[in-house]
């Protein structure tokens, strides 16, 4: 009984009327069918992202069969991955049972039970590792999956913002405030950018894997909570300019990998350099000095703070020090890049190469490959650069 009465006290909660709004505004003064080009204010109109991201899901797929694949084979990228290893019963079973290579003590064990020489049984972990890893032609069919949805929203919603007076002073965010209209057009983007991002969210788990795998998962929640909670207080004013703000720099992202995987180094590297001065520009520039000052400053003289005003700053900091964290990893992939004429290695790529004549090859060709994200999205956002390819 106390935890039925815990839970119900916490839900009673969390759709508290104190908690999502300003005082003085309930929840009937917002859920009124709309007039004038509005859609009219329902809080479970979020719920519309479930069967849409079903249906993004869907139609990455066909995308990635029908359009990607024939793109990617004419580019010269082959359905073809690493070489399947001889099954080895003993082999396997240390396989799965490690996450490191095996230390020097056991692979002498290995070698004496198997009667095998050692760099043999090391060849054999290396070949067993790469053979889980995904294909160049499945990192770019995902990568240029991303590309048209980043171009698609990226130019839907700036088309939509050019025209609206937020775009062009961030206080009229929060005059009149929360009566203000939710059009169809703010609407359409919203539920739009949070149904990729719920495919994003199950996809990574069945997507290319990444070392930074807990981070962007700690950025999808982040970015799902922020477009829901944002949507549900109707603070969606200042949520629009935040998506646009971090769909930019993707754009670059996906074209460098996409170049990287197609093997043109030149509009790699290029592109590269274009995605990092738009990722610091627009998530260390604009974001803080643009986005964070009008939802800390500019709200707080406005409207002043309540406590859902708490949670929606606290997410967007959030996602400020993910940026910073990303940021790092990019300084570190340029100034590599200065030292050796391209892009060098990724800080979080953990692939080997397929066999010893490989790793001689690959340091001699060292460019971009691919990773994320994100961003990763956003939010996709994510860094991904280095030896992407690789890397996820």
């Amino acid at each position: 009984m106390a935890v039925v009465a815990a839970a119900a006290w916490l839900w009673s909660g969390l759709w508290s009327e104190r908690f999502w709004f300003p005082a003085n505004v309930t929840w009937a003064d917002l859920e009124r069918e709309g007039s004038d080009g509005e859609t009219g204010y329902r809080s479970g109109h979020v719920l519309a992202a479930f069967p849409l991201a079903a249906g993004v899901f869907v139609l990455r797929q066909l995308f990635e069969r029908c359009i990607a694949k024939p793109c990617a084979i004419l580019v010269d990228i082959q359905d073809g991955g690493p070489r399947r290893v001889q099954y080895n019963a003993i082999l396997e079973k240390v396989f799965t049972s490690i996450t490191k290579s095996p230390d020097a003590r056991r692979l002498e064990g290995l070698s004496k039970q198997l009667d095998w020489d050692v760099r043999k049984i090391q060849r054999w972990f290396r070949h067993r590792r790469n053979q889980d890893k995904p294909s160049i032609l499945m990192k770019f069919c995902e990568s240029m999956w991303r590309l048209i949805f980043y171009l698609y929203i990226f130019s839907y919603g700036l088309r939509f913002l050019w025209s609206t007076p937020w775009f062009w002073d961030t206080r009229q965010c929060w005059y009149n405030y929360p009566f203000q209209p939710i059009t169809s057009g703010i609407y359409h983007y919203y539920i739009t950018e949070l149904a990729f991002y719920w495919s994003l969210m199950f996809s990574q788990f069945t997507d290319i894997k990444r070392k930074d795998f807990l981070i962007m998962l700690v950025h999808h929640l982040a970015t799902i909570g922020l477009i829901t909670f944002s949507y549900m207080n109707k603070m969606v004013r200042v949520g629009t300019l935040v998506l646009c703000v971090h769909d930019a720099s993707d754009i670059f992202l996906e074209i460098a990998k996409l170049a990287n995987y197609a093997k043109y180094q030149r509009l790699c590297d290029a592109t590269f350099v274009l995605f990092c001065v738009m990722f610091i520009v627009t998530r260390l520039g604009i974001y803080p000095f643009w986005i964070l000052n009008t939802t800390l400053f500019e709200s707080w003289e406005i409207i002043g703070p309540y406590p859902s005003w708490w949670l929606f700053n606290g997410l967007l900091l959030l996602l400020l020090v993910l940026h910073i964290s990303w940021s790092y990893f990019i300084i570190c992939i340029a100034c590599k890049a200065l030292a050796r004429g391209k892009v060098a290695k990724d800080e979080r790529s953990d692939v080997e190469s397929s066999s010893e004549e490989e790793d001689v090859t690959s340091n001699n060709r060292k460019g971009i490959r691919s990773a994320s994200s994100n961003d990763a999205n956003r939010i996709n956002g994510h860094v991904t650069s280095g030896q992407w390819a690789e890397e996820e």
